[in-house]
């Protein structure tokens, strides 16, 4: 997947920057649309699709309740998670007449803007504090906006950018793959709908029915790979899901049955609770999705789609912010 001229995707799980590395404040570099040229040839693009690409791989074939390795770094992420949950609790919604984009969020919001650099602190460890508000600012990105009170899939990659630059400091490591996916991020997604839920947030973005979700991309992505294994992939080494092929997502009774166990499920229960109406109304990409004959061609074709629909879209790319971590710099040619 990953092209020519770039680093292998293996590299973008372990890679501890010196003791002299000059940490900096990430900042907006794509300003027009022809800037996009300048991500598609940076080191930040071919560090973050090799990151996303490798998860992909590690967690191949496996469900959320399988049994893998957490690592006290891992147990951290998922402490700072709780607390942005419990913040929730903590900020009810305002009485107010508009439905959409409720106002409390913007408090939710500058408590994490205010805190957020203290929250990565006890993450890292003290000997990489220098790394600490450089890695900050990508988890402030990774919520929603607190002037429109959205979030979409700019959002989400922000957090995908903040577990990668965890993993350039060293923080995370490879044998971390599965957790990363399967406890940070789900656990990330948890609060994320709580925060969609709780404060009407916009879409951001979306392109409503003929997006693939409102808000999400990744656990579609991490979610396919987990159910390759399927008796159509059956040259496959994985375990099989003999009763789980991309047909069966679109069943409610098999999403009720097996959400627990896949992150794909998971995100289509989530769609139905919030969204009314027969499902290739509402989430038409998803019902023609649920036509591809196995789950390894549903994973290449979401993989393609999300190069396409959100990394190589100006509205999407041109918040994302590059530093030393992620650099705007061109790949060096190996």
């Amino acid at each position: 997947m990953a092209e020519s001229g770039r680093q292998p995707p293996s590299d973008s799980l372990e890679e501890t920057p010196p003791t002299t590395h000059n940490f900096m404040i990430p900042k907006k570099e794509i300003n027009t649309v022809p800037d996009m040229g300048k991500w598609k040839r940076s080191q930040a693009y071919a560090d973050y699709i090799g990151f996303i690409l490798t998860l992909n791989e590690g967690v191949k074939g496996k469900k959320l309740t399988c049994e893998y390795k957490v690592s006290e770094a891992i147990n951290k992420l998922v402490a700072l998670l709780n607390i942005l949950d419990r913040w929730i609790d903590e900020t009810p919604p305002m009485d107010q007449p508009s439905r959409f984009g409720n106002k409390a969020f913007r408090t939710w919001y500058a408590k994490l803007d205010q805190e957020a650099e203290n929250l990565v602190a006890t993450v890292v460890p003290s000997h990489l504090a220098a790394a600490v508000p450089e890695v900050a600012l990508y988890l402030k990105e990774s919520v929603g906006n607190p002037t429109r009170i959205d979030y979409g899939t700019g959002h989400e990659a922000a957090f995908a950018a903040f577990l990668c630059c965890l993993c350039k400091i060293g923080v995370l490591r490879v044998d971390d793959q599965m957790a990363i996916v399967f406890k940070v991020f789900n656990r990330y997604l948890e609060v994320m709908r709580k925060l969609q839920k709780t404060y009407r947030m916009e879409p951001a973005g979306s392109q409503g029915v003929w997006g693939l979700d409102d808000f999400q991309f990744l656990p579609f992505i991490w979610g396919s790979s987990q159910l390759i294994g399927t008796k159509e992939d059956s040259s496959s080494l994985f375990p099989k899901h003999p009763c789980l092929e991309p047909r069966h997502f679109v069943d409610e009774k098999a999403v009720n049955e097996n959400h627990k166990d896949y992150m794909f499920l998971e995100c289509i229960l989530f769609i139905t609770e919030m969204k009314t109406g027969p499902f290739a109304e509402h989430s038409n990409q998803l019902w023609n999705i649920s036509a591809v004959p196995s789950w390894s061609k549903v994973n290449q074709g979401l993989i393609r789609m999300y190069k396409a629909e959100c990394l190589e879209k100006f509205p999407v790319i041109q918040h994302f912010k590059f530093g030393s971590l992620l650099p705007i710099q061109p790949v060096m040619s190996s």
